[in-house]
């Protein structure tokens, strides 16, 4: 059967788009100008060359979509029965054969109207000729369109499936729904398939790839399968079902047997007797998975007797749990032989292997006589050794092949071992002589270990002589007084900044004098008592007035016309609307025009007078300008 890469079909447009692209084409690859001195053989010329461009076109287009998607029988049967699965493959058939009669179409259609060119005896009858077949064959493809928007979207899905190999050795993870098959495949292989604590995770066939005995070997997670007919199976749980029957591999059933699943063990044995012809000639392993929770000798006596019917019709059962990794090698291994052996006994039965057999013979001897002769050396070979041997030889040397059969694992190759240097015990040294192409040596001082001794020794002798120990200070009267009032200036710092701040907007200052705040301040600071604090408050109350007149200085008449005002216009300046108009007659009259004006622009839906209105629908600065082709109307 021939391989097939799925990945490679090309894409199939719409009917739209694909006569979109081969008008194009024919626009673009073929003359488009006839000029008036034209003989009518070649205006015919003319024209028969555009038709046989477009049908050309069409007719390589459809050629590649039909030899680029697979033929049913030409490919393995895996996958015949896959696409029928996913695809039906009886409307797979239709699509591609209505796509192949588009073509006879097209191809018949251009045949005629060639012939009927050579009867066209004016450029007009030429022209209308050309309409006509390409119009027919543009027709003919619209009227595909769903088979092409179908083929679209079975190369889209056909391009996402996996690349099973159906020749190649295979391991088959199959089972219940949540029973562990992902997550072996994860362990086994570099796929990265997704886990998840509910069935039906897994919708569609993963392949992952491991090597085993330096061979190459793909594993196939399949969708979980319920214990149902065949006939009410769905698609999810169809392609598992098509991978067992057609792929030849090693079939790993996983049961979970703490039942976590969600189904008992007897439901799990049941499905496995119902699709057990599916295992017929293939390697088979049972694998009680999730033994972490709930080891096989724990289970009850009931259980252990439907186990036991397993070992009775000489199925491999192994132990496993994904979650510890107990068991999962095991069973890798064990799959992997009884795969490998089948694929030799198989290959021995075939008739290849018979021919070649014919042409070896092997020859065993027979024995003369009922004798034993042990094997044994010559005294001629004893001798001449004896011979070679020298007396007071150096033993032979050992090779580093000997070392590692006589030390097994604990042999460990020094790659140093045999660095030819000028100073043979260098050849360890974890410092080079040379790093960076600068000496070592000229950065390190030879005496560096003995300074440091003596720095050590020094040291000690000061500590032992009490040059580091440290009483408390004690503060003199003198240095107290500095301190504090280093902290009081500190504070009055702060106290005046804090002033400062306090006063600098104009709408937010302060309700006393700055000299009466600051004696306030001044008092509070020295921490005088609370009768010294009151008395203070009390003079601040008396000065009142002067509080009053220290803090603004302005007149009372001056302050309200300034608030009456804005802040940015000049006292000077009249407001702008009592601007350019003498008499109270006029300013009544101007105030009433401008609520009239101002009542037409609300009618108009104008925000306000700074609002542009376009009386004219259609302003020709703003619409005319160069026309397109053939636009010749406005004139």
């Amino acid at each position: 059967m021939a391989h097939y890469n799925f990945k490679k079909i090309t894409v199939v447009p719409s009917a739209k788009d694909f006569v979109d692209i081969v008008l194009s084409r024919t626009q673009r690859k073929t003359p488009t100008v006839i000029h008036r001195h034209y003989k009518i053989s070649r205006i015919r010329g003319f024209y028969m060359r555009k038709i046989k461009f477009t049908q050309q076109n069409y007719h390589d287009k459809l050629s590649q979509i039909i030899s680029d998607f697979p033929r049913l029988e030409d490919i393995h049967p895996f996958y015949a029965d896959l696409m029928n699965v996913l695809y039906d493959k009886d409307h797979y058939k239709l699509a591609l054969g209505q796509i192949n009669t588009a073509r006879h179409l097209i191809d018949s259609v251009a045949k005629d109207y060639v012939r009927l060119m050579k009867y066209g005896d004016s450029l007009y009858r030429c022209k209308q000729l050309k309409r006509a077949a390409l119009g027919r064959m543009c027709t003919i493809m619209k009227r595909q369109n769903q088979s092409l928007q179908y083929l679209e979207q079975v190369r889209q899905h056909v391009a996402r499936l996996p690349s099973i190999d159906p020749n190649t050795r295979t391991l088959l993870v199959c089972g219940f729904p949540n029973v562990g098959k992902s997550s072996f495949m994860n362990k086994v292989t570099r796929a990265d398939v997704e886990v998840q604590p509910y069935a039906f995770t897994t919708k569609s066939l993963f392949v992952g790839h491991m090597d085993y005995k330096y061979l190459r070997w793909q594993v196939v997670d399949t969708p979980g399968i319920l214990d149902h007919s065949l006939e009410e199976r769905n698609t999810i749980e169809m392609q598992a079902i098509t991978a067992l029957a057609h792929l030849r591999a090693a079939i790993l059933y996983v049961m979970d047997i703490s039942e976590q699943c969600g189904h008992t063990l007897e439901e799990q044995i049941e499905l496995f007797n119902g699709i057990r012809p599916l295992f017929a000639n293939k390697p088979l392993l049972v694998i009680l998975n999730k033994i972490d929770v709930l080891r096989p000798d724990e289970l009850s006596e009931e259980k252990k007797e439907l186990i036991k019917v397993f070992d009775q019709e000489g199925v491999t059962l192994l132990p496993m749990s994904t979650v510890s990794e107990e068991g999962v090698m095991t069973v890798r291994n064990e799959a992997c032989d009884q795969l490998l052996a089948q694929r030799v006994e198989i290959k021995m039965k075939s008739k290849k292997t018979s021919d070649v057999m014919n042409r070896l013979h092997v020859a065993m001897p027979t024995q003369r006589d009922q004798k034993e002769r042990p094997p044994c050396i010559p005294q001629a070979v004893l001798d001449k050794r004896q011979a070679m041997v020298v007396e007071g030889a150096q033993p032979k040397r050992k090779l580093a092949r000997d070392l590692e059969i006589e030390m097994g694992e604990d042999y460990y190759m020094d790659m140093r071992e045999h660095w030819d240097l000028a100073k043979g015990d260098e050849k360890h040294d974890i410092l080079p002589e040379i790093y960076l192409g600068k000496n070592v040596a000229d950065f390190i001082d030879p005496d560096i270990m003995k300074k440091l001794e003596e720095l050590e020794k020094e040291e000690e002798l000061r500590e032992a002589a009490g040059l580091y120990d440290s009483e408390p200070e004690e503060l003199d009267a003198e240095e107290e007084d500095i301190r504090n009032k280093a902290e009081q200036i500190r504070e009055k710092k702060k106290l005046i900044v804090k002033a400062h701040r306090e006063m600098k907007p104009r709408n937010n200052k302060a309700k006393l004098s700055r000299s009466a705040f600051l004696k306030a301040q001044a008092a509070r600071s020295r921490k005088k008592s609370d009768s010294d604090l009151g008395e203070a408050m009390e003079g601040i109350e008396e000065g009142d007035e002067t509080v009053t007149r220290s803090r603004s200085h302005t007149p009372v008449s001056r302050k309200r016309k300034r608030a009456a005002s804005s802040g940015a216009r000049s006292l000077s300046r009249p407001p702008r609307d009592q601007s350019g108009i003498g008499s109270p007659e006029k300013k009544k009259k101007a105030k009433k025009l401008s609520k009239v004006v101002q009542r037409g622009l609300n009618r108009m839906g104008k925000a306000g007078e700074a609002d542009r209105k376009i009386s004219t629908k259609m302003p020709k600065h703003m619409f005319a300008g160069k026309r397109k082709m053939n636009k010749v109307s406005r004139r």
